[in-house]
């Protein structure tokens, strides 16, 4: 298993609450490098605006892998999602979405072993703002957009979220439910151990679950008070021995409040996720 910081790209101009590191994005790269990160994770809102090969060469001239792009900060800066009520912002929303597997597929081959990955989570919007026939819509967009992740050699990952964040697919069960209703093999799931630990009934089962489908390509890590792991009651230790036995060797991302502050919260999460990767 590796490990990931989720950074926010330079185009983005709030800051990200779960985006870690200070500085400029040319001062996160190698920060991340210094502190032991295999990877960072790259949150965009807008990747058109981005320089892919520049930032490809950024990555590979400090050992770093595309561990996924990140749809977080899109909703987050821009208020579009693939399911907001007006259609021309759901348009615009799918337009970015494609952006964004570009990016992937721009920025991570030929470092990443594998697909690069793109994640879905707040991205995906709520079914309240569209009302009936919401969730087949969602159903439709994501196929389409994994159809042309598909042609890109890249591969969604679908995010369960807390009820309080969405109230469409909240855990694995929901999660593998509407993978089955899409039908395409380009998505799968990132499962986060913050909205495991409000959903699940065990913090490893959803784990197995997900593995077990075949569908468990990506996992956020953060402790349920969503600080750094170990700062909280999340069994962190018995997370990744399940992840070791059930054969995940995939990225373990940090995608977290950056407390006390971005610095220190990246860290204190990669000093205590290596000492149990190591053990």
């Amino acid at each position: 298993m590796k490990l990931s910081l989720a950074i926010q790209t330079p185009e983005v101009e709030p800051l990200v609450p779960v985006a870690l590191l200070n500085g400029t994005f040319e001062e996160k790269l190698p920060k991340a490098a210094r502190l032991g990160a295999d990877g960072v994770e790259l949150m965009s809102a807008n990747p058109a605006l981005l320089d892919a090969g520049t930032i490809r060469a950024s990555l590979q001239e400090h050992g770093l892998e595309a561990a996924a792009i990140g749809s977080g900060a899109v909703a987050f800066a821009t208020g579009l999602t693939l399911l907001h009520a007006d259609p021309e912002k759901a348009g615009r929303a799918k337009a970015v979405m494609h952006a964004l597997v570009d990016l992937a597929a721009a920025v991570s081959a030929p470092l990443v072993t594998g697909a690069p990955l793109v994640t879905v989570g707040s991205f995906r919007g709520r079914l309240a703002s569209v009302g009936t026939g919401g969730r087949e819509r969602l159903v439709a967009v994501l196929r389409a957009a994994a159809t042309y992740a598909a042609s890109r050699g890249v591969r969604l990952v679908l995010e369960p979220l807390n009820r309080y964040e969405s109230d469409v697919i909240n855990d694995v069960k929901d999660g593998l439910a509407f993978l089955r209703d899409v039908g395409h093999p380009a998505l799968g799931l990132v499962l986060d151990t913050y909205h495991v630990n409000i959903e699940e009934s065990s913090w490893t089962t959803p784990f197995r679950q997900a593995m077990a489908a075949g569908r468990l390509w990506h996992v956020h890590i953060g402790d349920n008070n969503r600080l750094p792991p170990g700062r909280g009651l999340i069994d962190f230790p018995a997370i990744v021995a399940t992840l070791r036995e059930i054969g995940y060797d995939g990225y373990l991302s940090a995608e977290l409040l950056a407390r006390p502050d971005p610095d220190t919260a990246a860290r204190d999460t990669l000093t205590y996720m290596r000492s149990l990767l190591e053990a």
